[in-house]
């Protein structure tokens, strides 16, 4: 292969060998993605049925539930479908269009949860400016800036990685098309050094954000410690610290993964941290916001009453 137009498709890593564990695979993986669909629409639709959920925190998380929606259906779908029929191709426009979509929604929510971790901090820490500093538009501000900048981070990331030209054969140690093991079959070191240093860039802007997130909760940890009432400090600790747990294992396992050296890059290694940052969080999130979180539990008991 002379370059990437000559590459008509990509062959995804393939998850076993046998026709038994490749079927445990996407019983597996069907599981995952069932759960994460429930618990993000549940979220979405009792956010969005209830007005007494119309805030700024509840509005940010439903955006996070969009943006977990269409991550983890970018990936999983394909995945459980190779599984399914034992195929490991996609097409070289479906595996830039999942790099594309990918990357959009993932940038997005990484600059979603600063804004969330801004919105956490005003409300605990400055609660008088909380209506000054999060009105209606500035919320709808920063929700826009977050999918704006995901929008703007994969058009300009997957123009860049789509246009190395690529002569190492099209297999991908990875279960769907990631940079890096795109990287991998470029022609030369030299061909990329331009778009490994715009990933580079992008890494350090992620890391901002999380040591933004980490710098809020750290404010909003002395703020907690300082309140008088057990119970307003086990509400106000209900859903910080499983919340920071997971985006810290979403922002490091993600920079890990594009950042990590060649010499310890390897197929299981590979796959555990696409698992990591890809499908977890999107998983997990519902759980975190739903059960530590009486009123959205409230209003949907409100909804299922209201149903029947």
């Amino acid at each position: 292969m002379s370059n990437g137009s000559s590459i008509t498709e990509f062959l995804l890593l393939a998850f076993a060998d046998t026709r038994e564990l490749q079927l445990l695979t996407f019983w597996l993986f069907l599981g995952i993605y069932l759960a994460a669909l429930l618990g993000n629409g549940i979220i979405i639709t009792t956010i969005a049925f209830d007005h007494r959920l119309h805030t700024p925190m509840y509005f940010f998380l439903l955006n996070l539930a969009l943006l977990d929606l269409g991550s983890i259906s970018t990936t999983l779908p394909k995945a459980m479908a190779n599984s399914l029929w034992e195929n490991r191709a996609i097409s070289y426009l479906g595996c830039a269009a999942q790099v594309f979509f990918f990357l959009f929604l993932m940038t997005a929510e990484c600059s979603l949860l600063t804004v969330m971790a801004y919105d956490r901090y005003v409300a605990i820490c400055k609660p008088l400016h909380y209506g000054t500093l999060l009105g209606s538009r500035a919320c709808a501000h920063m929700a826009a800036a977050a999918w704006g900048s995901g929008f703007l981070h994969a058009v300009l990331h997957t123009a860049s990685t789509f246009s190395l030209p690529l002569c190492q054969g099209n297999a991908l140690d990875q279960f769907f098309c990631e940079i890096p093991q795109i990287f991998k079959l470029s022609c030369s070191d030299s061909d990329y050094l331009g778009e490994a240093g715009f990933l580079v860039l992008s890494a350090c802007l992620i890391l901002g954000c999380f040591v933004f997130i980490v710098l809020s909760y750290v404010q909003i940890f002395r703020a907690v410690l300082r309140i008088p009432s057990e119970l307003g400090r086990h509400k106000a600790f209900s859903t910080c610290p499983p919340h920071l747990a997971v985006v810290s294992l979403f922002i490091s396992s993600g920079i890990f993964a594009y950042l990590k050296p060649p010499s310890i890059s390897s197929p299981v290694l590979n796959l555990a941290l696409s698992f990591l940052y890809s499908v977890v969080p999107p998983a997990v999130n519902p759980l975190i916001y739903s059960m530590r979180n009486k009123e959205l539990k409230d209003s949907l008991k409100r909804l299922i009453t209201g149903c029947f």
